[in-house]
């Protein structure tokens, strides 16, 4: 496998398995150096359990979640499960959130409110485990699932959570119990969610950014919006403009810089580096038509970044018109893939912060 697509495993894979060697711990008195886990994919994979304990109450099992070669900011995390027996329930398991797993305080999620933000699709199989280790064991009692994820508050601070109004921790998450690298079906799926929440909140205008940085300049733009009005769409362009324009958002803001406002204009739906160069002619055409002279738009077209060029003719007074240029043509790939009821806005930075140019579309009609 080529570095860089390794797979790993998500919180709720690593919690399910902690679940099933704590279960096991429980009705052996030892808890298991590896267990075996099936994903909600069907998949059975085997886990190695980090560290495990029981006592007379409760037992409790640590898997450390490998996300493989996604940057995930939860690589390395403790999914921490604690089992203990439920007499008065018998046959039901309740799984519950502790320490480091955060709760839902806003709707729009598909959880319920001041509940631990245990996903659907992760719940069932960490019950679905716990249940499989338990067996008949169950018939003469119940079983209580604490999961906990020890810093997972201070985890939460770098993803989506705080924006999607889950406090105090991380989300157990996973449809399948695989991760895939971060170019793929991962970040789309949060981008995808965090969209749709925010829409399902009632906000009427969002912004989507390609990163932290442009994120952080936008805000300082339109302070008069919440915070999960903003919205990081990375690289992935058509797939945040197929998601707002699904949720029915009636006015959207896009923030970037001009590297990559250049690729939007060139009409690509996925913007990074290693997907497709900028099309360095298309720009010195465009400097052309702004008035840039002969020699600079030469130079431009033998150089290698949008950065550069648009130095190149800051250097010529030319600056505002070459950014809202490609403002217009960045605006003019988008606004097909829109509803024709959805205000399109966009706003070109600077990398010091700088709103350089701004362009807003006629909702009305196609430019």
């Amino acid at each position: 496998m080529q570095r860089g697509q390794r797979t790993g495993f998500t919180t709720g894979a690593c919690a399910a398995a902690a679940s099933r060697a704590a279960t096991l711990g429980w009705l052996s008195g030892q808890v298991p150096a590896q267990v075996e886990t099936v994903l909600p994919n069907g998949q059975a994979v085997l886990f190695a359990v980090a560290t495990g304990c029981v006592t007379p109450l409760w037992a409790e099992a640590v898997v450390i979640k490998d996300a493989g070669d996604d940057p995930d900011c939860t690589h390395g995390a403790h999914l921490t499960a604690r089992v203990r027996p439920l007499p008065a329930r018998v046959g039901e398991v309740v799984l519950l959130g502790g320490d480091g797993v955060g709760v839902v305080t806003r709707p729009g999620l598909g959880l319920p409110l001041q509940q631990a933000a245990i996903n659907p699709i992760p719940r069932r199989n960490i019950e679905e485990n716990a249940r499989a280790a338990a067996g008949d064991w169950l018939a003469a009692s119940g079983l209580e699932i604490v999961i906990s994820v020890p810093g997972g508050a201070a985890l939460a601070k770098r993803t989506l959570n705080p924006r999607l109004g889950i406090e105090g921790g991380i989300s157990i998450l996973g449809t399948t119990g695989v991760v895939y690298p971060y170019s793929t079906a991962a970040f789309k799926a949060a981008m995808r969610q965090t969209i749709q929440a925010a829409a399902d909140q009632g906000a009427a205008t969002l912004v989507l950014t390609t990163g932290r940085r442009s994120e952080r300049f936008a805000m300082a733009a339109r302070p008069e919006l919440p915070e999960y009005a903003f919205i990081q769409m990375g690289d992935f362009v058509g797939a945040a403009l197929e998601q707002v324009s699904q949720a029915g958002i009636a006015d959207l803001v896009v923030a970037a810089m001009v590297g990559k406002l250049a690729k939007m204009g060139q009409g690509l739906s996925n913007t990074h580096a290693h997907k497709e160069a900028v099309d360095m002619g298309w720009i010195a055409r465009l400097a052309r038509q702004v008035g840039g002279r002969e020699a600079v738009c030469q130079a431009i077209q033998g150089g290698t970044t949008v950065r550069h060029a648009a130095e190149l003719l800051a250097a010529e007074g030319l600056e505002a018109a070459f950014t809202q240029a490609l403002l217009a043509r960045a605006a003019q790939a988008m606004r097909p893939r829109l509803p024709a009821t959805t205000q399109l806005s966009l706003l070109a930075f600077d990398f010091e912060g700088t709103l350089l140019a701004s362009w807003k579309t006629d909702s009305e009609k196609k430019p």
